[in-house]
Parts: C-alpha cells; structure tokens; sequence
C-alpha cells in the first residue's frame, strides 16, 4: 500500500512515544488485507525534518518516508492542494501553477515508488492511493515491471476542459498510466479520465477500456500493447462499526443530553465538514439565514449544528474561508437568537467517532451540500447510524454518494430556493415516509460497506492483471 499517510498515528506514552492505528476508514477496510498477505504501507508519518525506521506495527510492515518542511509546503500544501485539489473540484477556487511546487511533486513522488520498489516482493501487489501520488505507478512500472499496480483516486477527476488547464497534463496522465487498473468514485470519473488520456497522451481505445503503447523496459526490441482499466468502485464506510456505535447506551445517552443541551428543539439539523470551501457550508448557512428570515423555520424549533473541522489553516484560502463561516454564523445569531435559544451551534473541533455517532443520532435532519465530493461518507455514516430508520438526508447530488444514497432529499446546493424546499420538505416529512427512505439506504450501505469496496477492487485488479 502506498498512500500520503501512513496507517499509525504517534502518541506520547509517559516518558517515551509509541504508534497506534488510525481511525480512518481507508486504514479500517485495508488492514485485514495488510495483515493476511504480510502487507507492508508506504508513506509519510506526519512529522517534517524527521527520519524514522522502518517497523511493525500489528501484523503490518511500516516503512516511513521522510518530508522536509520545504516538501511539505511545495508537495502537499502547494501542487497537491493548492494546484490539484481545486482544479480536481471544479475550479471553486482557483489553482495556482507553480514550477517550484511541480518540481517537488515529482521528487516526492520519485521518493515513494523507490520505497514501494525496493519493498515489493517479486510480482507483489501495489495499491497507490489518491492524488497526492499520481506519478507513483509509472514510476513503479519503469523500475518494476513484475509488479500489479492498482491506484484509486478519492477525489473527483474533472472534465477534460478542466483538467486541460494543468501545465503538466500529460505528465500526470503518463503517471497515471502505470497502473494497470485505476479506480475512481464516479462512472464519470473514470469516463474523464480515459477522454483527457486518448486527448494528451498515446493511449488509445474506447470508452474506459485503454491501450498504452510502450518501449521495452531494456530500452531494445519492438514497442509492446499494454492494457489499461478505468473504472468504478464508489468507496464506503465501516458500516458495521458505526452500527454497533449507535446502539451502545451511552452513545445514546450522549445524544439525549445533546438534544438537551440545545434547549430541547423540535428539531436538530446537522452539518459535519473539514472546513472547505468544496463543502457548500455558505450554501448552507445562507438557505438556513433566509429561511428564518422568511418565518418559515424559528429558532428554538429548529437548530443547526455545523461541525467544521480544521484544515489546511496554513493555506491563505482556508483562512479567508473560516473568517468568512464564523463572520455568518456570528450574523445569524446575532440577529435570531434567543435568551434560551442559539440558532447555529458552530464548532471549530474535530470529534471522535464516538462524539460524532452521538450527533448523528441527536440530529433529525443531516445536511450534505458539497459543491463537488468524490463520495462524502458523512452521509452513508449518518444512515449508517439511523438504526431506527428515522432521520433524513439532504445530499447534494455533486457528493458520490448521491449515486448510491438515491432515496435522500437531492438538492442542487446553488439553487438556495431548492435547499431551502429541501430543508422544509425534510423537517415535514411524514414519519413513515421517512423510514421508508431511510431503510433502503442503509440497506443499500449494509451491503456494500467498505470491506466490499477494498475486496472488489483487488479482485478486479488480479482479473485485469492476472
């Protein structure tokens, strides 16, 4: 597994520091896999300026890789966040292109496949995740053309008229091409990429079905026909885990003191984001404003909770970002609140999964308003939680998750008119309604839960790649 993190956090343990394992769900899904197939995970350990050895860590081989603090702000914070994250969602906000921060993706990149390389057993398996690494499978395949390379990207891949914008178009598009099967959230994803591959690169073929032309690896001998599959495979949640949560009594406890806390509203709405500006929380702060502007919902009846987590709060962006939520969130209160009663319950906190299980099953109304998500698991963990089948879910129908969860209340999230239909038809809707919506999507993650997605994946990789 090769991915931007590596599966262990650090934690202070008295007068030394140990590992523990991290609580994503990509580390969930992948770590059975890992431990039965004597797996080792490539990546970064979170600490810049620092060389760590390679360890064990619970049945799985980690093996570090170093970052300087210049990589971290050219690398990560630069070309994969401030050029890459913003032109993969649509160009929200605007990419900036610089040869410094190309240049030190391409060293990083270098930096990793040489990890995987030397690791790799002869004809191993190697799963590249995600857009920070997307030269890695080249990379891999030049040096180690025994291997099976598999990459998911987690985030979306934008049209072609989008994507043509990026200077170094057909370097990543090569880069991606190393791989023999690569996974995206969205059939349009993949539908994306194989149109800007044929466009800037030799590939060729039709539909997601890619042929890649290539030199022998000696450098002699003829050229030789590689296949290449895009494809599919929507990721998902531990569904099981998020299940057993909400039944626990004090996780249930909890959400009743929460529903108290807020002064007993009829109604708890809930937002739950990294703070963002792909999220869609100004959509959703402003149709929640003129809904009690227009009298249609009062505070005291209805809460919003938004959780927005911190992120990236080096980026000058994200910093606007924040400025501009809490100077909105400061202007609703300010003018609806009560003596008894807040209209927005804002928290800049990032909570255990424990804490935000409880919010789910405090909230009756779960608002997901992304302007573009890959997926959003926010939403599959809410229906996830909803054991009883009550709730709702307003989805922005730009989330992947609107492919799967098609029984939510789908709103385009810059129609404000439309989300604030969406919200009122969700705060009325008739009980056995509700139910009946909630019960098939949570069906629908019950079976394909995230364990699925890891299985499917690797086994669509040994079909394609046998």
């Amino acid at each position: 597994m090769v991915s931007n993190r590596l599966p262990v956090d650090r934690v202070s343990e008295g007068e030394g520091s140990g590992w523990r394992r991290s609580p994503g769900g990509l580390v969930t899904a992948l770590a059975p896999v890992m431990e039965r197939s004597d797996g080792a995970w490539v990546g970064w350990h979170g600490a810049p300026d620092e060389m760590v050895e390679p360890f064990e860590h619970e049945g799985i081989t980690i093996l570090p890789v170093p970052l300087s603090s210049d990589e971290v702000e050219n690398y990560y914070e630069g070309f994969s966040n401030a050029t890459l994250w913003p032109l993969y969602h649509d160009v929200i906000a605007p990419p900036e292109f610089h040869r410094a921060w190309w240049d030190s993706y391409q060293r990083v990149n270098r930096r990793f496949a040489d990890a995987a390389a030397t690791h790799a057993a002869e004809g191993a398996t190697v799963w590249v995740q995600d857009y920070q690494l997307q030269l890695v499978p080249a990379m891999l395949r030049e040096g180690r053309p025994d291997l099976k390379i598999g990459f998911f990207n987690h985030i979306p891949f934008p049209p072609q008229e989008i994507f043509a914008q990026l200077p170094w178009r057909r370097q990543v598009l090569e880069g991606l091409l190393g791989a023999d099967l690569l996974g995206f959230q969205r059939p349009n994803d993949a539908a994306n990429f194989s149109r800007a591959a044929r466009r800037y690169t030799r590939a060729s073929g039709k539909g997601t079905h890619l042929t890649v032309t290539e030199g022998t690896h000696d450098g002699g001998g003829s050229p030789r026909a590689r296949e290449v599959r895009a494809e599919a495979f929507p990721i998902s949640i531990d569904t099981a885990r998020i299940s057993e949560l909400a039944s626990r009594p004090d996780i249930i406890e909890r959400a009743k003191q929460i529903r108290q806390d807020l002064g007993d509203p009829t109604t708890i709405m809930l937002g739950v984001d990294r703070l963002d500006y792909t999220k869609g929380i100004r959509h959703r702060l402003k149709a929640f404003e003129e809904l009690l502007s227009d009298g249609r919902v009062k505070v005291g009846d209805v809460t919003l909770i938004q959780v927005a987590s911190p992120s990236r709060e080096r980026v000058e962006q994200y910093r606007i970002l924040r400025e501009e939520i809490e100077g909105t969130v400061g202007r609703i209160n300010g003018t609806f609140d009560t003596m008894q009663h807040t209209a927005v319950r804002y928290l800049h906190h990032a909570y255990p999964v424990e804490e935000m299980v409880a919010l789910y099953l405090a909230a009756d109304v779960m608002l997901v308003t992304a302007l573009r998500d890959g997926m959003n698991l926010v939403a599959k963990e809410y229906v996830a939680a909803r054991r009883d089948g009550t709730g709702a879910l307003v989805l922005s129908e730009f989330a992947g998750a609107a492919d799967q969860l098609k029984q939510a209340l789908l709103i385009n999230p810059h129609d404000i008119a439309g989300v604030k239909d969406a919200i009122t038809t969700a705060i009325t809707l008739p009980h056995g309604v509700a139910t009946r919506r909630m019960k098939a999507m949570r069906r629908q993650i019950l079976v394909h839960n995230v364990e699925e997605w890891s299985s499917s994946f690797l086994v669509r990789l040994e079909e394609v790649c046998p």
